[in-house]
């Protein structure tokens, strides 16, 4: 599409450093286009606040804030969660889920607007322009797409910071404490600066750095104790207080923040190919994903427990690579609420400095089955049945050995 054919655009706005300057940018390189901006709220807190001032201010026509923190929850974290999708072993997918809730209400908008195309922020660097855009082509599949990070002369925060100040335009932040971050009800990721270099430890306890919780050595002498409730792999109460998704999520962040848990250091691989350095902080979420484990231990048998391991780790990439929309991630979330059924029941773990302990599990669909595992006598468990299983489970290892003895 050509530029002068862009009379109006939806732009992606959080009203930080790259968005704040994107609206002004668009009005001088598109032909003075509207420029509506939309914010989805996936629990940003006080980042949203004035948020509808600044953007006009700036040059928008308008706002647009939505409330997606129950649709964030129970939508993307919690099927997340049920797949037990952690990737590279750490990293809880915090930004890479609340992309596509955002961007797909974003695309809403766009064509209730009748809008020429949709921008956003994202640096042809990360991973984030891959997660929005893939989203928008799910469901606005010849909207055109504005990445000005791919189309602008600014090459740095430092030149964005510079450009900021000659068009007027406040920010939040200053040049020294520039951290690039990403906060929402499930995490808050830390990116920049020191943390450029792998060497450097990040200051956990410089004042101001985590803003979710303490760290270990600063958290209590004494451990927490918290008892989670699931119904079919879907946490519903903490110490028996039922309550919604989002409140869940925030009484276990404030929780695993007092107690130092959650902190995730990350050196990670991009899907564009580089690898970063990241701090995270998931302080509840860091539990949940531990209690749900624990209560599948116990809820899942041998054969389904082992495969849905290997779908954890196919399920965190397609999330990471912005593939929430695609045919195989659906795929795979219908076998893992299949497998989901019967994990119901409770886990009590003890928090306490970083540590998140296991402090017991029930559930009425157990498969723990104590006189058959118990080493005392028993009458359900015939010993000797053992030697002819073995047999016939060790025949292959037992001829490839003859054969290679005869071949010597």
């Amino acid at each position: 599409m050509d530029k002068k054919d862009i009379k109006k655009v939806v732009l992606a706005y959080s009203g930080g450093l790259d968005t704040s300057i994107i609206i002004p940018w668009l009005k001088e390189n598109y032909n003075n286009c509207e420029v509506i901006a939309v914010s989805g709220d996936v629990g940003q807190g006080t980042e949203l606040d004035g948020l509808e001032e600044k953007a006009k201010k700036t040059g928008a026509s308008k706002l647009y804030i939505l409330d997606l923190k129950k649709e964030f929850v129970e939508d993307y974290i919690f099927p997340t969660m049920q797949a037990g999708a952690v990737y590279e072993g750490e990293y809880l997918l915090g930004t890479s889920f609340a992309r596509p809730v955002i961007a797909r209400r974003i695309v809403e908008i766009a064509l209730q607007e009748g809008a020429d195309a949709i921008c956003h922020g994202c640096t042809g660097k990360g991973n984030d322009q891959v997660r929005f855009e893939l989203a928008i082509k799910a469901f606005a599949p010849k909207m055109h797409i504005i990445a000005p990070w791919r189309e602008w002369s600014i090459k740095s925060r430092e030149e964005e910071i510079d450009y900021a100040e000659a068009h007027d335009i406040p920010l939040r932040i200053n040049r020294e404490t520039n951290y690039s971050k990403d906060k929402n009800l499930w995490h808050l990721s830390h990116e920049g600066l020191d943390l450029e270099d792998p060497a450097n430890e990040p200051q956990y306890d410089k004042p101001g750095f985590l803003e979710m919780g303490v760290s270990p050595e600063q958290a209590p002498d004494k451990p927490t104790y918290v008892t989670l409730t699931f119904e079919r792999g879907i946490p519903v109460a903490v110490d028996g207080e039922k309550m919604d998704g989002v409140a869940l999520v925030e009484k276990l962040n404030a929780l695993g923040g007092a107690n130092g848990i959650g902190l995730v250091d990350l050196l990670e691989n991009r899907l564009v190919g580089m690898k970063s350095r990241g701090v995270y902080e998931t302080p509840g979420g860091a539990i949940l994903y531990r209690a749900h484990e624990v209560l599948e231990t116990l809820c899942l048998d041998r054969d389904t427990q082992h495969y849905k391991a290997l779908v954890a780790n196919r399920f965190a990439e397609l999330v990471y690579f912005g593939q929430w929309f695609s045919p195989l991630r659906e795929a795979l979330s219908a076998f893992v609420t299949e497998t989901q059924k019967t994990v119901t029941g409770e886990v009590r773990l003890k928090l306490y400095k970083g540590n998140i302990i296991n402090a017991g599990a029930k559930s009425p669909f157990s498969l723990y089955d104590p006189e058959i595992a118990t080493f005392d006598e028993d009458h359900v468990y015939n010993q000797a049945d053992a030697a002819g299983f073995i047999n016939l489970f060790g025949l292959p290892t037992k001829v490839k050995a003859m054969t290679d003895a005869k071949n010597k």
